[in-house]
């Protein structure tokens, strides 16, 4: 049985309790972030930390632990449930004040913080040998897809909607222009050999494993919007996350991209940050 984490307390996740009025519960009046576990380790914690500071900033929330404290805990959460690899995932509500409204409560209000440990195997992914497929769906998310809050509804449902059709997930799309996927950052190299990534605005999050990657390309980097039509067409494209690292995309559609496996460039790239993950986890 895990231990997590909850308001100040590691506690069995069967003991876990949390008010019904958490507008966490009641509105996704939340944030989260994942960190990924290598070894032991945390890969990029300062990124992610520095990303869920912005996130509460954005939204008006206070209290959460600062960066040391977080640091604490998600190496107790390792320690305590003996995480190798896998992902510790933190999320902060504006709290639970005694009634529902959707007023904020008062600003003296505590936030509700949450960590947990997942187990799972991360840098020997199955996935990663045969690439994904994806399907273009429409995004009608809210306009702020930039803050990394809980209200993933419509990201579930996509993901689900590209498995029904036979694919592995989705990327979204809004004007005939590739925003990003269900869960991460979506990317393509051009024939011409160039990669092209959406620019960091409202429209997409700002990936912490994106901002890793990009440095160690070869190539050169164009951060424009990318048609549905050039992601087709593509000669490799591929996804970055906290928890998928560098994960190579072979179709898009039902169309192959380049001749349908993992690209070359894709591939070295995430064994390039991978090393990288494992040299720089603290």
């Amino acid at each position: 049985m895990r231990t997590i984490y909850l308001n100040g307390e590691y506690i069995a996740e069967t003991e876990a309790k949390i008010s019904v009025f958490d507008r966490g519960f009641l509105f996704s009046d939340s944030v989260y972030e994942v960190v990924s576990v290598l070894d032991g380790k945390l890969i990029d914690f300062d990124g992610h930390v520095r990303r869920l500071a912005r996130s509460l900033s954005e939204l008006g929330i206070s209290g959460a632990p600062e960066a040391e404290a977080w640091l604490a805990i998600c190496r107790e959460l390792v320690s305590r449930n003996a995480v190798d690899e896998g992902m510790i995932y933190w999320q902060v509500t504006r709290g639970a004040p005694s009634d529902r409204d959707f007023v904020f409560p008062p600003a003296d209000t505590a936030p509700t913080v949450l960590a947990f440990s997942q187990s799972r195997a991360l840098a020997d992914n199955p996935l990663a040998e045969r690439g994904i497929n994806i399907v273009i769906l429409p995004d009608l998310r809210w306009g702020r897809a930039d803050i990394k809050t809980t209200q993933l509804l419509y990201a579930s449902l996509m993901k689900n909607e590209a498995i029904a059709r036979g694919a592995d997930d989705a990327w979204m799309e809004r004007g005939g222009v590739v925003t990003e996927g269900t869960a991460q950052n979506a990317h393509i190299i051009t024939k011409e050999g160039m990669l092209v990534t959406h620019p960091l605005d409202r429209e997409i999050l700002h990936g912490i494993t994106r901002a890793a990657v990009l440095p160690m390309v070869a190539q050169a980097i164009e951060e424009r919007p990318f048609t549905v039509a050039e992601a087709e067409q593509a000669a490799e494209a591929f996804v970055s996350s906290a928890s998928g690292f560098v994960m190579p995309v072979v179709s898009i559609n039902g169309k192959a991209i380049g001749d349908g496996k993992p690209g070359s460039v894709t591939v070295q790239l995430r064994k390039a940050y991978i090393d990288w993950a494992r040299r720089t986890a603290i």
